[in-house]
């Protein structure tokens, strides 16, 4: 496939960062589906606090307590483990915790070290809380009123990508709605991948007026700005949205692999018009990726 006619020969940039992949399972679809879409609702990495996202949804016959489940992950982009722990635990405790009949298990493969549960997830039981050995498994029961929530006494964490993106820009509303359900699904069928925000609205920039807010508004690229800004604009004639999608990763092959399938998916779809990248000319992430290169 030609790719030159609709992908700009760009970069983006990724950082490191630090991830627990971690299991949900629950008693039906419905609750897995509610505590994975909370506990990784609100991406929040830029002002130090878990970026999180649904990886994969689990058929009973593969979970150890044999109940539907979910993959997620919840990652961490400052070099500070104590913190990681106490903001994973609000998740927890505020979005899994309270869900009926809910179980989180460690599903991290090959971990750097671990991140203890009991002191800030299981002390949730008031003193009332006991280790067991359950599904060949160091499990935490916290006792609740709608009996009980369980966990893993300790979850791995290990090294990964963060912040891997691609735009694609496009003529119409339908395009930005079509385009971005082919490219979720297709980002769900790559194990070890998350897109964090879905279909991003609001790609960003680090230089700011108001520093207090962090990152804001990337005003090149806002259609709505084409005519204010004159030549400083960087919206092409005929594009009229500029949608993000933002991917972590367990490791680059796969950040490749999800970005290479969801652009793949997209080419066609009437009204997308042109893929690109955000970066900052390489002096905001660790890492840089060619766009082209991964699609060839």
């Amino acid at each position: 496939m030609d790719y030159t006619d609709k992908v700009e020969d760009t970069f983006f940039e990724s950082m490191n960062g630090k991830y627990i992949r971690a299991l949900i399972t629950a008693e039906d679809w419905d609750t897995v589906r509610n505590a994975a879409y909370d506990s990784t609702s609100t991406p929040s990495a830029v002002i130090g606090r878990v970026e999180a996202g649904v990886e994969s949804f689990v058929d009973p016959n593969a979970t150890p307590d044999g109940r539907p489940g979910a993959i997620c992950q919840y990652w961490f982009g400052l070099d500070n483990l104590e913190k990681f722990e106490v903001e994973l635990s609000y998740r927890i405790r505020q979005d899994i915790l309270v869900k009926p009949f809910t179980k989180m298990f460690n599903v991290t493969n090959n971990p750097e070290g671990y991140i203890e549960m009991m002191r800030n997830v299981g002390h949730c039981g008031d003193g009332f809380e006991w280790e067991i050995n359950e599904y060949n498994r160091e499990m935490i029961n916290v006792p609740i009123a709608v009996p009980d929530f369980q966990i893993e006494s300790k979850f791995g964490y290990a090294d990964g990508i963060m912040g891997g993106n691609y735009w694609y820009f496009c003529e119409t509303k339908e395009a930005v709605l079509e385009a971005g359900k082919l490219i979720m699904d297709e980002i769900m069928d790559v194990p070890g991948v998350i897109a964090p925000f879905g279909v991003c609205s609001a790609a960003s920039k680090p230089e700011t007026n108001y520093p207090w807010i962090g990152p804001t508004s990337n005003h090149p690229y806002c259609p709505s700005l084409k005519n204010k800004l004159g030549e400083e604009s960087k919206v092409p004639n005929g594009v009229n949205y500029i949608p993000e999608i933002v991917l972590n990763s367990v490791n680059q092959k796969q950040l490749n692999l999800a970005i290479k399938n969801s652009v793949d998916a997209i080419l066609e779809v009437p009204g997308v018009l042109r893929i690109s990248a955000g970066n900052f000319g390489g002096k905001l992430g660790d890492n840089t990726t060619n766009l082209l290169d991964i699609l060839k």
